[in-house]
């Protein structure tokens, strides 16, 4: 059993102390509640409709097209993203709602869409946000061989056509997540190199009763419906779309240009400057500020720097938190990473990714085969 550990320098915590004081008084000053509000409720009206809607209308097989159901199915794969990212998102981190128990019931609309949210918590909320980018420990870029997210990750010759073959990769990345990751946790008891939550019955119960339940609605019956040619073409559909818009949001955030990345090997312990709300900001990137229909559809997740400082409140107030963030880190000569558009933050990983691709050097392999 590997035992590694990043010890922060929070001797001096002035940035995130004056930042969240200053945030504190923004909900004050605004007699603001930090959980989600009417805006939520409209929301999470919409994205279930934008996911329930079409699963009804090809459950009964109302247009009998396969242009139109094929379109059913797109829709269907941005209703489950919408769920994913703003609904889910909020409500495994406690920040939907006031009610333990709404947040509880909400987060497992994950295990409805096929993924466990138990694991989820502990990859997600415990380890993605205190060891982010950090390779080795966060989850969300241990992806190498497939792609290289980083320098320190072993490089393969096919990294060097990475940049054209990884939107094929992020395209599958829902279905790898439900029928291998979520399994390869449950079965080694391990988060890449970080051990798993001990399970009550009752986690155990609801992750096979969710597996089973994900097989009867989104394998069983379809098949029954539209034959296995139809199911197999509806279900590509679905999660592709689904695939393509949760890894993007992720990778736009966090592999691009301006972030940056630690490595940390087995049994090591490495101590960072930097105090955590520091390597925070380093290691995310906001994109489309101004945008807010994005911001809208994505849940807030374009305000990726916000939403690491403050994983606890609603993403409904992120933009305004934007701003106090962007003042502090300026009084603090800290760097505040962020995209103006979508489209830009999309190039740089792009080119990202290929120089990530290119191969390194005779020093730098001989260090990744040590």
């Amino acid at each position: 059993m590997s035992t590694q550990s990043i010890r922060f320098n929070n001797a001096n915590r002035s940035f995130y102390l004056t930042a969240k004081k200053r945030v504190d008084d923004y909900f004050k000053e605004n007699n603001l509640s930090r959980y989600g509000n009417a805006q939520m409720v409209i929301k999470s009206i919409f994205m279930f409709a934008l996911y329930f809607t079409p699963f009804i209308l090809l459950i009964f097989n109302v247009f009998n097209n396969l242009w139109l159901e094929s379109l059913l199915c797109v829709l269907m794969g941005f209703g489950m993203s919408g769920i994913g990212l703003s609904i889910m998102h909020d409500a495994n981190h406690g920040s939907y709602s006031t009610k333990t128990w709404l947040n509880d019931f909400l987060g497992l609309s994950m295990n409805a869409l096929g993924a466990s949210a138990y694991f989820w918590k502990q990859k997600h909320n415990i380890i993605h946000h205190t060891y982010t980018n950090v390779d080795g420990i966060d989850d969300d870029i241990a992806k190498s061989p497939i792609i290289r997210q980083c320098e320190s990750q072993k490089w393969v010759p096919a990294h060097r056509v990475q940049h054209i073959y990884l939107f094929f990769v992020y395209s599958l990345s829902t279905i790898f997540w439900i029928y291998i990751m979520d399994f390869t946790k449950y079965f080694s008891r391990k988060i890449y190199t970080t051990d798993a939550w001990k399970m009550s019955l009752k986690n155990h119960l609801i992750f096979w009763g969710t597996k089973i339940y994900y097989v009867i609605v989104y394998i069983a019956i379809p098949v029954y419906v539209w034959g296995w040619q139809g199911w197999l073409i509806g279900y590509f559909v679905m999660n592709v779309v689904m695939g393509l818009t949760l890894s993007l949001v992720f990778q736009l955030a966090h592999v691009v240009e301006n972030t940056e990345f630690e490595h940390i090997g087995l049994d090591e312990t490495k101590h960072l400057e930097t105090a955590w709300a520091e390597f925070q900001i380093r290691t995310t990137s906001n994109f489309a500020m101004d945008n807010k229909l994005i911001s809208w559809l994505v849940g807030g997740l374009n305000f990726q720097v916000e939403h690491h400082l403050f994983p606890k409140i609603s993403h409904i107030h992120y933009p305004a938190l934007s701003k106090i963030v962007q003042q502090k880190c300026k009084e603090f000569h800290l760097p505040y990473n962020y995209y103006p558009t979508l489209s830009g933050a999309l190039a740089s990983h792009i080119r990202t990714m290929k120089m990530l691709g290119h191969k390194p050097s005779q020093d730098m392999l001989r260090a990744q085969a040590a």
